[in-house]
């Protein structure tokens, strides 16, 4: 997976290959789709959700330009593997999932499997968390329509990278937004970002 589908195709930032690499992504699918957890695409899990292609992951975390030390906001956990991958990049990570049953099962299985520094929370991920801001960077793994939420903006500490799908005129649109400049990355397809929650 890292070499074909991630080095391969321009991945260049070597912590998150090793992150991609050391991540067992056959733990974040479902029983009946382990032996398809590395290909090259995304998978059906509960609640109507996805895992992305582990080059979005992959992709997306490379945009956080993380180092080591930030705290990072993500915005839709799903099965949790985008934050063990960020949890092996960063100091810290809150994950935010709309849906109780999915935030359940992914604290579960990043428990289970030793990622400490992932806290999970279940809330609606267009108001971020405000008693957890600023973030260092925030990564949001379901598509905005026009603009990123302006609370998570407001969470975003300054010159800290938002990466977001955001649907302006018909088209989806992988983002990274930084103060007040936004740089347009890929054509995506994600869940939408859907106000609030879901028990």
């Amino acid at each position: 997976m890292v070499e074909r589908q991630l080095r391969g195709r321009e991945i260049a930032d070597e912590r998150v290959l090793e992150a991609m690499a050391t991540v067992p992504r056959e733990e974040f699918v479902p029983p009946e789709d382990r032996d398809r957890a590395y290909r090259d695409g995304a998978l059906r899990i509960d609640e109507g959700q996805t895992i992305s292609q582990p080059w979005i992951v992959a992709r997306m975390a490379e945009l956080l330009e993380l180092t080591g030390p930030e705290r990072v906001l993500e915005v839709g956990t799903g099965s949790g593997y985008a934050a063990a991958v960020l949890s092996l990049l960063c100091s810290h990570v809150v994950t935010l999932e709309r849906h109780a049953s999915l935030a359940q099962a992914a604290a579960g299985t990043l428990d289970r499997l030793g990622y400490r520094n992932v806290e999970v929370r279940h809330g609606d991920g267009s108001q971020g968390v405000p008693d957890r801001a600023p973030f260092d960077a925030i990564s949001v793994t379901a598509t905005a329509t026009g603009e990123p939420p302006r609370a998570l903006r407001d969470e975003a500490a300054p010159g800290a990278p938002i990466v977001i799908p955001l649907a302006r005129g018909g088209t989806e649109l992988l983002v990274r937004v930084r103060d007040t400049s936004v740089e347009t990355v890929a054509p995506v397809r994600f869940v939408p970002l859907v106000e609030g929650t879901q028990s």
